[in-house]
Parts: structure tokens; C-alpha cells; sequence
């Protein structure tokens, strides 16, 4: 199978927002003589193909480019829910034990990394956005091209917001660094509305101007991907008649539907497959693999006190015995999603898909993993070069089954239980359950919030829905977490960038 993915082959950007000094970017002083965005459109090609591969950026621990799906992203959304737990050993990495526990504070080293990669990749954004103001390429496909560049940075202020709440509108590149240390929008937060309203007008423009899935490159946002995308940022503003018109949009265009086999979406053979409408791409280069960095490594399942065996990971993430209760008896997401390790003392171990064996519950250090994380170092079923902080993963950030529960949601919201019920089904369905018995909107509201969480288990929505519920400290309570109703629904901001704008970035309540 050959896998298309994108790659940047060079660029020259700003990587750093808010740092103490800005120096120009070459975009803004072009040398006498060589090719500019004007002459030359694959300069302002190449760097759109920069903002795609900010996507893989996961490095936690100071490196160029920050954290956006690493394990940072993992620890903020998954692992801070009542889905996992911080996992691996009591005393590895401790800040991420207070993400999962709700005693971070603004020092903490995921947190800012989490800030630094999604506003490096912004910058990314920004740049290409300038770059292709100025480039040579025919009208339809120079606005193709800044519809992708949109939609991404839409995403990325997407979570940002979920992330943090009010956090600075950057949307254009600093001319020099007096620009960069006097506009107040670079060193001040700007209110959720204000960020809502560009993640809105981002997405609008790439609706208008991408074309559908049929007619787009493999990996590349399209159409439906900006619908999909709008219409979540809808939901989490209860705008539920926009919602419902968005996500019936991505139904009718028969561009996308539910994949039979539920344990095929996440292995290599399902990317990019009729259920996905935009994921994280992977592959190889220079012969060695590609992806999202150490998003496999960090999931997967750790060697216990016997040891005996060569592990897979680095153990964190793990489902809690919570989620692993949520599934109905026959659904068939529950073996897809959780790795389970044999503790029945017959040494059995567990087998995975490929034919790998994981020990039993002595040789392990945890009993659960999570099987959407799971990446095989068979070649002979997945291609594999031995890269394994990089292996071949695509994630998936978004899917026709969320497109139609949201639909299932506001339908529900706006009074059209049967309609609700219909889509609802139709996720059950595929998992092997019977049509829900839910018939009034309440229990229809807490049969669609219940199919979300096992539908789109350890796929880093649950803590996100969770708050946008209103249900945030009832479920984390009862989870026996610290969480602290007004103040625990949002991260810290990163003590780095409090210092850094001279004291004009506020913290957020209770920090």
C-alpha cells in the first residue's frame, strides 16, 4: 500500500511567539537576485506543506517546534479525563501526574510545551498565509491553497481555546520586533468570543473555497474537514441549528460513511479511509519513518516488574477501569479500543492483531493500554523502519461517526427526537447494539453523551465534551480527582509566556 503523506523539504519561519526579541522573516527581506514568492509559487507551496508538518511537532521537553500532538496533547485531553490515567510507573514524569490529577501549576513543562507548539504552528500558518498574498499561482488554486493554511490554523485555535480560554488572536506575521513587542495583540489575551470569531471565519473561508473530498489530494483538508470542524466549534458554542445544517451538509455529500469494521479504522490499512475526514498523515523518508512524534511510544504497553520481554513503549495513557466498565455486553468497540493484559494467573498473555504476544499482568506495568495508539513492528503487516518515536500513525482527528452524533445531539437539542434517534442507531449499529431505548430528550441528551464516550474513547474528546456539558467537576469528583469547579475547566497559562510579555498576559482563575 502506498501512502501519501506530506513533507517539508525546507522553509524558513519564525518558530517562537512572544519570545523576548523578533528578527524579521526572510519573507520580509528578500535577497537581489533570488527567486521570491512572486517569481517562484513553490516557495509559498513549500510552506503550506510547513504548516501540515507543524501537525507532527511533539517534542515535550524544549525543542524547536513545541508539542501539538505528543504527549503533552495526550496528557490535556485523554489522560486528564476520566477515560485514562497518567499510567507507566508511580514515578515517571510527575508533571504528568498533576495534569491527571489537577495539581498543575503554571511551571509546568507539558503545559508549556503545549502553548509553544500550537502557536509555532500558527506562526507556520501566518507565514504561508503571507506567502501566498504575494504568490504567482492561479486565483482558484492560490485560494485552495489559503483555505488549507486556514483551516489548520483554525484547528489550532480550536484547541487553544479548549485548551486555555482566552489566549492571544495572532493572525498575522510581526513586521519587525517593535511591531512584535507594541501591538498588544501579541503580548495579550484575547476573549473566547474573539478567538471563536476567527476559528469561524478561518473555517468559512476553506468551506468556500476547498474543494470535497473526491476532488482533493489525499491528507489534505477539505471541504467536509471544514464543515466537520465548524460544526464542532458550533457545538461547543450551543449553536444547534448551525450544528445540525454543517453536519447534515458532510451526510448528504456522500462523500464519507461508517467503516463495517470498527478494530480496521486505526491500523494502517484504515487510514484515510471512507469514515476519516481529516487525520495526521505518516510515511517514510531518508529511510526512516515519519508521524506525529512519539505518539505511539508513549501509549504503548511497558515492561513490569518480571520483565522477560522487550516492551513497546513507555506505558502512559492507560483506560481506566471506569471506561473499561462503559461499554454494553457485545460492543464490539471495547476490544478495538483497550488493550487488556492477562491477570488471570494462567499465562495466557494477550494477542494483538498482528500476532504479537504482550506477557501476562506480572511482566507488565499496567493492565490497560490503549489499542488506538497501537502501531505494529511486524513489517510483514505494517510498514515499520525501526523509527519507533515516529512510527507510521496516522491520528484521527476527525470522523464520520462524531459527524453524526453532533447531528444526533442537535437534533436532539432542537426537538427532533426521531431524528436524533436515527443517527444515534446508526453508530450503534455498526458497534453490534441494539437501537437505544431512549425516547424523551433527557434520555436521548444522556444516550447520545454515553454513545460519545465509547465511540470516541481515548480519541481526545471526552474531557473537552465533558466541560462543554457543564458535567466537568460531578464526573472528576466522583473519578477521585482534585478538580475545582471554575478553575480546573482550563490549563494555567505557562508561567514562560506570563514573563516573557512583561506581565500584559493575565493567568487564568485560581492560578
Amino acid at each position: 500500500m502506498t501512502r501519501n503523506f506530506i513533507l517539508l523539504l525546507s522553509t524558513g519561519f519564525t518558530a517562537a511567539l512572544l519570545t523576548a526579541s523578533c528578527q524579521k522573516s526572510f519573507l520580509d527581506v528578500p535577497v537581489q537576485g533570488q527567486a521570491t514568492t512572486a517569481t517562484d509559487p513553490n516557495l509559498a507551496v513549500n510552506l503550506v506543506t510547513g504548516v501540515y508538518n507543524s501537525l507532527f511537532n511533539g517534542e515535550a521537553f524544549g525543542g524547536a517546534g513545541g508539542d501539538v500532538h505528543g504527549i503533552s496533547f495526550i496528557a490535556a485531553t485523554n489522560i486528564i479525563s476520566d477515560d485514562a490515567d497518567k499510567g507507566s510507573t508511580p514515578g515517571d514524569q510527575p508533571p504528568l501526574n498533576d495534569i491527571d490529577n489537577f495539581t498543575t501549576t503554571p511551571t509546568n513543562t507539558f503545559v508549556a510545551a503545549l502553548w509553544n507548539g500550537y502557536y509555532s504552528g500558527i506562526s507556520r500558518a501566518n507565514q504561508a498565509l503571507v506567502a501566498l498574498s504575494t504568490a504567482s499561482l492561479a486565483p482558484a488554486t492560490k485560494n485552495q491553497l489559503i483555505g488549507e493554511v486556514r483551516f489548520i490554523r483554525a484547528y489550532y485555535y480550536f484547541n487553544l481555546v479548549r485548551f486555555f480560554g482566552k489566549v492571544p488572536k495572532v493572525v498575522r506575521v510581526p513586521k519587525d520586533a517593535q511591531d512584535a513587542n507594541t501591538d498588544p495583540a501579541f503580548q495579550t489575551r484575547a476573549s473566547v468570543d474573539t478567538i471563536y470569531g476567527v476559528i469561524t471565519q478561518d473555517l468559512q473561508f476553506a468551506i468556500d473555497n476547498l474543494p470535497i473530498r473526491t476532488q482533493s489530494a489525499v491528507g489534505h483538508a477539505n471541504k467536509g474537514a471544514a464543515q466537520a470542524l465548524l460544526a464542532k466549534t458550533y457545538l461547543y458554542r450551543k449553536n444547534w441549528q448551525q450544528v445540525q445544517t454543517l453536519t447534515q451538509a458532510v451526510i448528504s455529500s456522500g462523500q464519507y460513511s461508517l467503516v463495517p469494521d470498527y478494530s480496521l479504522i486505526w491500523r494502517y490499512a484504515g487510514a484515510n479511509n471512507a469514515e476519516s475526514i481529516f487525520e495526521t498523515q505518516s510515511g517514510t523518508f531518508n529511510n526512516s519513518d515519519i508521524a506525529a512524534g512519539g505518539y505511539c511510544t508513549w501509549q504503548g504497553p511497558r515492561v513490569g516488574p518480571k520483565g522477560g520481554w522487550t516492551d513497546l513503549g513507555f506505558g502512559f495513557c492507560t483506560p481506566t477501569p471506569d471506561l473499561v466498565n462503559a461499554y454494553e455486553v457485545g460492543d464490539r468497540r471495547k476490544a478495538a479500543t483497550i488493550i487488556a493484559i492477562d491477570r488471570s494467573g494462567r499465562g495466557l498473555g494477550t494477542l494483538l492483531f498482528d500476532g504479537f504476544r504482550i506477557p501476562s499482568g506480572d511482566s507488565v506495568q499496567n493492565a490497560y493500554y490503549n489499542y488506538k495508539a497501537y502501531a505494529s513492528e511486524n513489517k510483514n503487516i505494517e510498514p515499520y523502519l525501526g523509527n519507533r518515536d515516529q512510527k507510521q500513525k496516522n491520528i484521527r482527528l476527525l470522523r464520520y461517526a462524531d459527524v453524526l452524533l453532533m447531528n444526533a445531539e442537535a437534533a436532539n437539542e432542537l426537538g427532533q427526537s426521531a431524528a436524533a434517534a436515527t443517527y444515534l442507531n446508526q453508530v450503534r449499529t455498526r458497534a453490534g447494539l441494539a437501537a437505544t431505548k431512549a425516547a424523551s430528550q433527557a434520555d436521548l441528551h444522556t444516550a447520545i453523551w454515553n454513545e460519545r464516550r465509547v465511540e470516541l474513547a481515548m480519541e481526545h474528546d471526552r474531557f473537552f465534551d465533558l466541560v462543554r456539558q457543564g458535567r466537568a467537576a460531578q464526573v472528576m469528583k466522583a473519578a477521585g480527582k482534585n478538580f475545582v469547579a471554575g478553575k480546573n475547566e482550563l490549563l494555567p497559562v505557562p508561567s514562560l509566556q506570563i514573563q516573557l510579555s512583561g506581565g500584559k498576559l493575565d493567568q487564568n482563575n485560581g492560578y
